[in-house]
């Protein structure tokens, strides 16, 4: 029976590095990896989710067998992409927490939360069949999203940047609505607009009249 991976191997999103048997990759074939799936992610955009593998490859720079030697077939590449998406909602939380002043670093995080479900609703369709064997693999983002916006929020009511009466619960309902709430081509535009108006919103009294 196979080990399972030790949880110090193991991304936030619950996957372990690639490679086998969970060990650390060598640092150039992470570097394909990455190039791989930011390819994916871009073909998808600008094609489809249908987009032929080989096109995915070409646009990494690799060739086809090094796109099979990470990916066995294409809902591991769908899968795979989404779960990047979903290690990139945690890193821009610590990243932004590190580098950005409070409510800088919260509005930031909630445009690159908006640019992940922009994403989600574009890979939607491939995802189905993926998710359906593997409930797993949305379900590992509730926990990113719940760390991501407790810690960012706490962080910007503590400085006094935003209202101490908003809760986590408030934010992530608010931010389904504006991303859930319309479709259509310029719903991502409109969602950023409504998050900025609502962030305004938030401003602590004393920080709104500065």
């Amino acid at each position: 029976m196979a080990q399972a991976p030790n949880p110090s191997e193991t991304s936030p999103t619950g996957t372990p590095p690639a490679g086998t048997g969970g060990r650390r990759p060598r640092a150039d074939s992470q570097r394909n990896r990455e190039r791989l799936l930011a390819a994916a992610k871009a073909a998808f955009a600008e094609v489809s989710t249908d987009v032929a593998l080989e096109e995915v490859a070409r646009r990494a720079g690799v060739g086809i067998g090094t796109l099979y030697r990470h990916f066995p077939n294409r809902d591991a590449v769908v899968e795979a992409v989404y779960r990047r998406e979903v290690q990139q909602l945690a890193d821009a939380a610590a990243r932004l927490a590190a580098e950005a002043p409070p409510f800088e670093a919260l509005q930031g995080w909630l445009n690159v939360f908006v640019d992940y479900i922009a994403t989600k609703k574009l890979m939607a369709q491939a995802l189905a069949p993926v998710v359906g064997a593997k409930p797993e693999v949305y379900a590992a983002a509730g926990p990113v999203i719940t760390v991501a916006v407790t810690g960012l929020l706490e962080r910007a009511r503590t400085a006094g940047a935003i209202r101490g009466d908003i809760t986590p619960d408030d934010l992530i309902r608010a931010l389904i609505g504006f991303t859930y709430g319309s479709e259509g081509p310029g719903w991502k535009a409109s969602a950023l607009r409504l998050i900025d108006i609502f962030l305004q919103g938030l401003r602590a009294p004393a920080t709104a009249r500065d």
